[in-house]
């Protein structure tokens, strides 16, 4: 009886979905995104106020002028993995991510561990990203001699004088309401925001070709190989968003062809913007000055270019909207989805007849990082959105190989090379990146996902939907 009970219950754990079941209940989510569309929004989440920053800091702790090496060495890491993702999207274009593809490749319980994790992922990025967009503004403010009352500036703190982050909440709030206009309105405002932002930086690295100083570029390596190494470690969290333009596919027009459109040409694009601006500043100002807040705002003010400085605090502010933007939406898109599957209550995943977006499920995710971004502190738990990341990439790195098995599910679109070994050496990457987290991340992350457990086998599993098919 014992063993029947234990397999039965590994039985529904293991249940996998279907991807006509999906199919059929994204069909209400309209499909107007198309490679553009996605590649902007892919570099709207990756390129944020870090390629104003970590070129510059990592420069002149690790990796000196070799961080161009850096980063591409940290690209080509996360190729590996974006890759496993572009087939996935190629092969199911699902609301929900990895949660999704979790689900229909390894069964309910591996899917909401996945989800579980994302969950972590998204919410705490735009949480934190919201507090640093409320930093830029309030200095930016007071360049004008508008002073914000302190009360107002910093989480729930009286014993230092703050109780709200008012306008990390603003923020979040503005962005949820855009987003309840519908995708085609928002992704039009985002590409705006997100070309603008570009050519920020492309001003930058014109202005700041005609101040480079070869000299400055010797020595290149001057922390050695080691130093590179250490500094594409760091680098390599620069990238983490890309997963978010998968999150899209239920709502793009022929996903098999413009998904791995979207995750792998986001990347190149990134890669350049973030080579070019890390080869410019490290030319222009000596590595072993750039351990600075703003490196490159500092260092156009070394060359009395103090008004393209002041451009690129408005790039940064933009950059940071850009990446909320995409977080919310991906955010939403996944509570929809695992709503929709009925282990998160079945009204987070209905979508609203006007502008078919899953409106409760946005609601819900307003609330919960608002009250994070305004009320909380995240210092510490900033380190949280890496292991989120990781756990889903090193899982979608192993699932290509199960996906590929599978007789039901056809993919005439993008396929992962060099298989079944890339996919491999992507899964061993990741585990290597977690292997490098500190104890106090995993030992967070674990009451986390405690919680995720005791939530799904106190509901999720007696509400699933699959459960009762």
């Amino acid at each position: 009886m014992e063993n029947t009970g234990i397999t039965r219950l590994v039985g529904r754990l293991t249940k996998r979905e279907t991807l006509d079941r999906y199919l059929d209940k994204d069909k209400r989510l309209t499909k107007t995104m198309d490679a553009k569309d996605l590649l902007l929004l892919g570099v709207g989440t990756v390129i944020g106020t870090g390629i104003f920053i970590l070129p510059g800091t990592v420069a002149a702790l690790y990796s000196g002028p070799g961080i161009v090496l850096s980063f591409v060495l940290a690209t080509l890491v996360c190729a590996t993995a974006a890759m496993c993702y572009a087939e996935f999207s190629s092969a199911l274009p699902v609301a929900g991510s990895a949660y999704s593809y979790g689900n229909i490749i390894f069964g309910e319980f591996i899917g909401w561990i996945i989800g579980w994790a994302l969950v972590l992922e998204y919410m705490l990025s735009v949480a934190a990203v919201s507090t640093g967009w409320s930093a830029y503004l309030i200095s930016f403010l007071k360049g004008f001699g508008i002073t914000v009352p302190k009360a107002l500036t910093g989480s729930f703190d009286p014993a230092h004088g703050t109780y709200i982050n008012i306008f990390a909440v603003v923020i979040v709030l503005a962005i949820s309401l855009l987003l309840t206009q519908g995708v085609k309105t928002t992704t039009r405002i985002n590409n705006i925001i997100v070309v603008a932002k570009i050519a920020i930086i492309i001003l930058f690295v014109i202005v700041g070709m005609f101040y480079v100083k070869p000299s400055n570029w010797h020595p290149f390596l001057p922390y050695g190989p080691h130093g590179v190494m250490r500094g594409a470690s760091l680098v390599f969290y620069a990238y983490l968003g890309f997963d978010c333009v998968s999150a899209s596919a239920a709502e793009v027009k022929n996903p098999k062809k413009n998904m791995p459109i979207g995750i792998l040409g986001t990347l190149i694009i990134c890669t350049v913007l973030y080579v070019a601006v890390a080869g410019v500043l490290t030319g222009m100002v000596s590595y072993t000055k750039l351990n600075v807040a703003a490196p490159v705002s500092y260092a156009l003010q070394l060359v009395n270019q103090n008004w393209v400085a002041g451009i690129i605090s408005v790039g940064a502010m933009a950059g940071m909207f850009t990446m909320m933007l995409s977080m919310i939406y991906s955010s939403s898109r996944l509570i929809y989805s695992i709503g929709r599957d009925g282990l998160l209550p079945k009204r987070l995943g209905k979508i609203s007849e006007k502008h078919q977006v899953p409106t409760v499920s946005l609601t819900a995710v307003t609330i919960v990082i608002a009250v994070m971004g305004g009320l909380v502190s995240l210092d510490r738990l900033t380190q949280l959105v890496n292991i989120g990341t990781l756990i889903a990439f090193t899982m979608m790195s192993i699932g290509v190989i199960p996906l590929r098995r599978r007789k039901d599910i056809k993919n005439d679109g993008f396929r992962v090379p060099w298989y079944p070994v890339l996919p491999i050496i992507s899964a061993l990457l990741c585990i290597w990146m977690l292997s490098q987290l500190p104890l106090e991340t995993w030992i967070v992350s674990g009451i986390w996902f405690a919680f995720g457990m005791v939530l799904y086998f106190a509901y999720g599993i007696w509400h699933s939907q699959l459960q009762k098919d």
